[in-house]
């Protein structure tokens, strides 16, 4: 696979999951709300997607080293794939209830870091459990800070 594509389908994949999943717990914590957390999810498919792409444009045009056809591929995969992978967390938000669908997107964001990372790792000939604990570590991490932000948010600031 080029290497323009495997960046945007790493990263897209890896800031899709955690990004949306931190949203979600953190919608949810602090509103417990169905269409507020789908909105969320919405929001931010499109517009971190595109927010991502942006950046890994610039950060590739500023290491001088990518022709410009592979920063518009890396740029262009960045979008589709965290767009593609922040959408997948709307299906159980649909057909859930929200509690539900929380849990089940948890488990499908958990799982997704942990294949990329085990593909990535065997791929390159390297140890697998090493960095699953790592990405695993900072996912979990991440939905954690939200789901506390989402409670101090709705303690704090509810009418």
């Amino acid at each position: 696979m080029q290497h323009s594509i495997k960046v945007g389908l790493s990263f897209g994949l890896a800031s899709g999951v955690i990004t949306t999943l931190g949203l979600m717990v953190g919608l949810n914590a602090g509103t417990a709300n169905k269409m507020v957390v789908l909105g969320g999810i919405l929001t931010i498919a499109i517009a971190d997607s595109m927010s991502d792409a942006m950046g890994i444009h610039m950060s590739q045009e500023a290491e001088n080293v990518h022709s410009t056809k592979e920063v518009w591929i890396s740029t262009i995969t960045t979008f589709l794939a965290k767009l593609v992978f922040a959408l997948t967390f709307a299906v159980p938000v649909l057909i859930f209830d929200l509690p539900t669908a929380i849990i089940v997107s948890i488990a499908w964001g958990l799982a997704l870091i942990i294949i990329s990372t085990y593909l990535a790792a065997k791929k390159q000939k390297s140890g697998v459990i090493g960095p699953i604990f790592e990405h695993l570590t900072v996912a979990i991490l991440v939905i954690i800070a939200t789901n506390y932000v989402g409670s101090a948010i709705a303690a704090n600031f509810s009418s």
